[in-house]
């Protein structure tokens, strides 16, 4: 088990935003989170990476109690966020934010984690001495994601990597989803986009007013005529 959180709950100020979460994931695994707007999905991101205290429960990361660590820490150990709205540094260069992505792990000048995300996206590599202020929305989400593989993460959170992007880099980001996946890096994805977001992860967890309505196998749920009619629109 990579990583386990068991009775989970989280406030603002006196918003139970989090209510007994529970959630697995095995090494290797793209698990996803879908659910409606104010769901708990961006909350359970934030009490994993540190930004939100838990009120109670535990968070387990390889057998590790990380429970309200700082977040710096959580980085260190392996954990990385590619955040929702992207929050590139917008006038710095593409490789001054990737830059900026190692410094939990010392700011090491290793070339291995550039070659890495310039492979994966090569349009990035392009432009890396572009101020990332005037790269466009699907590039900045590019980057978004290059710079939390720059520490090397074993588990790679992703919120709501497709927000705002036209269809086709839609497409583009989830196949990089994937291969990213295949490369040995464990995600948690939280998505709006519940048909990608099934489509291309192993297992999901349905979120409703902080709680855990459903978890199953995403291709079951896929199938699931609530899940249809709640977050699939026609998808037949």
């Amino acid at each position: 088990m990579l990583l386990k959180i068991t009775g989970l709950n989280a406030f603002y100020d006196n918003v139970h935003a989090l209510k007994n979460i529970d959630l697995t994931i095995e090494k290797g695994e793209i698990v996803s989170l879908i659910g409606s707007n104010g769901a708990g999905k961006t909350s359970t991101l934030s009490c994993i990476t540190g930004l939100v205290a838990a009120r109670s429960g535990r968070i387990v990361y390889k057998d590790r109690d990380i429970t309200n660590f700082p977040a710096h820490k959580i980085v260190g150990l392996g954990i990385s966020l590619s955040p929702e709205g992207r929050e590139v540094f917008p006038g710095l260069t593409v490789e001054e934010n990737l830059r900026l992505g190692m410094y939990a792990k010392g700011g090491r000048k290793e070339s291995a984690p550039y070659a890495r995300v310039y492979e994966l996206f090569p349009r990035l590599k392009e432009r890396n001495q572009q101020i990332a202020g005037t790269l466009s929305g699907g590039e900045q989400q590019m980057l978004a994601i290059a710079r939390a593989l720059m520490s090397e993460p074993e588990l790679l959170l992703l919120d709501e990597p497709s927000l705002g992007l036209a269809p086709n880099l839609v497409l583009l980001i989830f196949e990089l989803i994937k291969e990213i996946s295949k490369q040995g890096v464990t995600i948690l994805l939280v998505e709006q986009n519940a048909n990608m977001a099934l489509l291309v992860s192993n297992r999901a967890y349905v979120l409703e007013t902080g709680r855990v309505a459903l978890s199953g196998e995403s291709g079951s749920l896929l199938n699931d005529e609530n899940i249809k009619k709640a977050y699939l629109g026609n998808v037949s």
